[in-house]
């Protein structure tokens, strides 16, 4: 009976500095996730803008050349050049997909495209985040007809080249695009 008793107090023990352990490290850790977190989007929009900047030197880069808009719960971004951005979410054949996306000031045509976050299959789906195929959104024409990723050649101004054997995660990417642009860009008029 006094071995099961030592037994629990030392579990009890074990089990509060344990959990002492992980509040003091989460408590610890939490203000730099987030620091990292807010550096990650804003090094996002400054690449999708074509904005020079260093590691170093982010936060003040951003904060010149970058206004951040807020308008009916939600938050867009403009450049000096009227240039708009906006985080982009949904989910793809896996998991999650999110990024940046910037329009040029006629919000008709596409600046460039960022994915922050993305959970497809390495080598397959996971070609979305490839600067390759992001290049292929340049320019592209959004405002007559949803955007449209193809099999094959792209011949239309609205349409981008596919990847290869990750179909379902380029429609999902496809639909991801098409939403928000359609949300944020009434939202930016």
């Amino acid at each position: 009976m006094k071995e099961k008793i030592s037994m629990l107090v030392f579990v009890i023990f074990l089990g509060t500095i344990s959990a002492g352990l992980l509040v003091g490290i989460n408590s610890y850790t939490t203000p730099k996730v987030l620091k990292n977190k807010e550096l990650k989007i804003k090094s996002s929009i400054l690449a999708v803008l074509s904005i020079e900047y260093s590691k170093n030197e982010i936060s003040e880069t951003f904060a010149q050349n970058i206004e951040i808009i807020k308008k009916d719960n939600a938050v867009f971004y403009r450049s000096k050049n009227n240039e708009i951005v906006f985080e982009f979410s949904g989910s793809g054949l896996w998991g999650p997909i999110s990024g940046v996306i910037a329009l040029n000031p006629d919000l008709k045509t596409i600046k460039g495209i960022k994915i922050t976050h993305q959970e497809e299959t390495p080598g397959l789906g996971g070609r979305i985040s490839e600067k390759e195929f992001l290049d292929g959104f340049k320019d592209k024409n959004i405002f007559q007809k949803s955007l449209a990723i193809v099999k094959g050649k792209a011949s239309k101004d609205y349409e981008v080249d596919g990847i290869t054997g990750a179909t379902m995660t380029c429609k999902a990417f496809e639909d991801i695009i098409n939403k928000n642009i359609k949300k944020f860009t009434e939202l930016a008029k």
